[in-house]
């Protein structure tokens, strides 16, 4: 604020020449001293709340590392399970003697190309690792009426023809080893919510697994597997001689 310092006279003509010198008083903190700069304690605030954060940090670190302090995973999940109770559709009689099983891998490769555009830009290619299981069984339920002839000691059984179960795909032991896409198809596939995208996959790997099962000796092995259990079970009701004999080969597999 402006100050009133000295009134002199001067020197010719005896008036006098009022002075005024204007000063800034420095503002205080009713204490009389200066305040420190707010930009500065500003800063001062922030410097301590980061050595303050880094040595949080290096707390949690080395107790972690040590043993001595353990915070688990900061990122870990929890599954949280809201299905609801199963609900019983059917109830069927089984009449079938599952005689033998075959376990097959298959590997499924397939692309899907846009013709107009390279594989680069468009398309998918997956390479599915897939292990399934096909049984041969024994329906028991069509015997015929003649089909166990007995004479004595001797008894000739007739079967039908082991057939192919349906094949099934193991969800646990199968996996997709690897996927290749285009940019547009990965572009698209962030914006898309297709819940069954891998169905396709154990429909073809299915279809592989009941191929193979069919080029392998399964039935042969359902029909030995057979003769030996009837043979043993007719054996201990005192039949001496058991004779096992099939209808006709079997159908083709299903597809699970």
């Amino acid at each position: 604020m402006p100050t009133l310092l000295e009134d002199r006279p001067t020197p010719r003509n005896g008036s006098h020449e009022l002075v005024v010198r204007v000063t800034g008083d420095s503002p205080s903190n009713g204490g009389g001293r200066p305040e420190r700069r707010r930009g500065f304690t500003f800063r001062g605030a922030v410097t301590t709340a980061l050595l303050a954060g880094v040595a949080v940090l290096l707390f949690l670190a080395v107790g972690a590392f040590s043993g001595l302090l353990s915070i688990g995973n900061p990122f870990g999940t929890t599954r949280v399970d809201r299905t609801s109770p199963a609900l019983l559709k059917e109830l069927s009689n089984l009449s079938e003697y599952h005689a033998a099983q075959g376990t097959f891998l298959v590997q499924v490769d397939l692309e899907d190309d846009v013709d107009v555009l390279p594989s680069f830009l468009a398309g998918e290619r997956t390479l599915f690792k897939a292990i399934g299981t096909v049984d041969a069984t024994v329906d028991l339920s069509k015997l015929s009426t003649d089909a166990v002839q007995v004479n004595g000691d001797s008894v000739t059984v007739t079967l039908p023809t082991p057939t192919y179960g349906r094949s099934i795909v193991d969800p646990l032991r199968s996996e997709v080893i690897d996927r290749d896409r285009g940019l547009i198809t990965r572009i698209g596939d962030v914006f898309s919510d297709d819940t069954n995208n891998e169905r396709g996959l154990y429909l073809v790997a299915g279809k592989k697994v009941a191929a193979a099962a069919k080029e392998s000796n399964l039935v042969t092995r359902a029909e030995r597997n057979t003769t030996v259990m009837l043979e043993g079970l007719l054996g201990r009701l005192g039949y001496t001689d058991v004779t096992v004999s099939f209808e006709k080969p079997a159908p083709a597999p299903k597809n699970g």
